[in-house]
């Protein structure tokens, strides 16, 4: 049998690297093997991906030498950050930009790099609909990623437009919430547009169908959802599954942005950008191109049904 082919991928304990990594290691004849890149290689989650024969090494997205430590003798690399780790759209950029140097001088045949719009297009510098923040971004988790599409050029890199995570509904609290009649209130500043959603592992598998595609998807952007749906369908949807009356409540993304907890004024500008500009936010992305490369993509019913379980109540 022909040598596998290696795929670093970054975040492998993570989201949408958990689930790069565990599509490849789903086919072990599928051609490839997986090589997880964490800073804490010794994690449950990283012992977890050995044990099902990745190889884990250890790097950190500030350290651009151990990066092309673990880059060296792969194919490929899937490039993803976490702005939710410290909130900082500069470090974003600096990470990207190691992972993308890493990848040049490592020679790696094909990068996917996960990445978003730069919702700054979408209106004009005096729009006061909603705030700059961090000094010069409209949604700062968007907008770095866009920039940070520059570092890339060049490479042999296909970029992956993402979309929402339903994930969000139990991993980042922000799933419905107990009311004193006993409904569940679910608030967002959506009025009645759709939300671009999708399974974050779906976002992993998608990135291995990309990989297996070869170089079809080599120098092209592929935008990806799962579902795009009016936040009043998911809340039907959410009441039965759980059975639970889910109200969606309709708030202003002013009133959003004033919630407090930490995130809500990017949270409340990027809601706001996803019902503002519904029309350019979908059709930026397609299911049809998502479930061609994940055959298995999953509706919100289908995603819903899988792990509602982890949804807080």
């Amino acid at each position: 049998m022909a040598e596998k082919k290696v795929i670093a991928v970054i975040g492998a304990t993570g989201a949408q690297g958990g689930g790069l990594a565990r599509a490849i290691l789903s086919e072990p004849d599928g051609g490839f093997a997986c090589r997880a890149v964490t800073r804490k290689p010794d994690s449950e989650k990283a012992q977890a991906l050995k044990a099902e024969s990745a190889e884990v090494v250890k790097a950190d997205l500030d350290d651009v030498a151990s990066l092309e430590k673990a880059f060296a003798g792969a194919y490929g690399a899937f490039c993803v950050t976490n702005f939710w780790e410290h909130f900082s759209a500069e470090k974003e950029k600096a990470q990207a930009k190691n992972m993308a140097d890493a990848a040049r001088n490592a020679g790696v045949k094909h990068v996917i790099w996960s990445t978003l719009e730069d919702t700054r297009k979408l209106m004009a510098p005096g729009d006061k609909r909603m705030p700059f923040l961090q000094g010069k971004y409209r949604v700062p988790h968007f907008d770095a990623k866009a920039e940070a599409d520059a570092f890339f050029a060049g490479l042999p890199v296909t970029y992956l437009v993402t979309s929402f995570y339903w994930d969000n509904l139990y991993a980042f609290g922000l799933g419905p919430k107990k009311s004193e009649d006993g409904s569940y209130s679910w608030v967002f500043p959506m009025g009645d547009k759709r939300l671009a959603g999708i399974a974050a592992e779906d976002i992993g598998r998608i990135a291995y169908g990309i990989f297996k595609a070869g170089p079809k998807y080599i120098g092209k952007t592929v935008g990806v959802v799962g579902e795009s749906l009016p936040l009043s369908r998911m809340a039907a949807m959410l009441s039965k599954a759980l059975g639970i009356n889910v109200k969606y409540v309709a708030v202003e993304p002013d009133a959003y942005r004033g919630f407090g907890f930490p995130g809500a004024d990017e949270l409340g500008n990027m809601f706001q950008v996803y019902r503002d500009f519904e029309k350019e936010v979908v059709g930026a992305r397609s299911a049809d191109v998502a479930s061609m490369l994940d055959p298995s993509l999953l509706t919100f019913d289908e995603w819903i049904g899988k792990y509602k379980s982890k949804i807080p109540l």
